[in-house]
């Protein structure tokens, strides 16, 4: 009897797995299309002259553009491989995937009408600031510019 339920068990979680990526599945595919349009588009000079290797302005840069487009962490990931293909350093990569999640500069409004202004407010700034915080400390930790 206990196998049985195992066995159930198991093809539940399989087709909960399986769910969960046709449901992520075309997320990560409009992803990968921006970024190869982006590819195209922005010259790679670019992305050396935003982001210098500056141990200030790298993770400002990162956790200003990460704030500005807001995502889920799945995709941040892709994100910031590629980014890190193209020669930025890991402090703007870590900075943008922390608040790429955490900060919603595009959601705030939503937020401030569920939450207050203020707390929305307060909570994204601290979210930003921590974001950069977080890059400088998980640079030196790993020891990977």
């Amino acid at each position: 009897m206990a196998k049985k339920r195992n066995g159930n068990a198991q093809k539940q979680a399989f087709f909960n797995a399986t769910r969960a990526l046709k449901k992520s599945l075309p997320i990560l595919m409009g992803v990968l299309m921006l970024l190869a349009l982006a590819d195209t588009l922005i010259p790679k000079q670019t992305y050396r002259l935003i982001f210098s290797g500056n141990w200030f302005f790298d993770p400002l840069m990162g956790a200003a553009l990460g704030s500005i487009s807001g995502g889920n962490p799945l995709t941040s990931y892709i994100i910031g491989g590629e980014l890190r293909q193209e020669g930025v350093s890991m402090l703007a990569i870590t900075a943008f995937i922390v608040s790429w999640v955490t900060v919603g500069i595009i959601q705030l409004p939503a937020e401030g009408l569920m939450l207050g202004k203020r707390f929305a407010i307060v909570r994204n700034a601290v979210s930003f600031c921590t974001s950069i915080v977080i890059a400088i400390f998980t640079v030196l930790t790993i020891g990977i510019k």
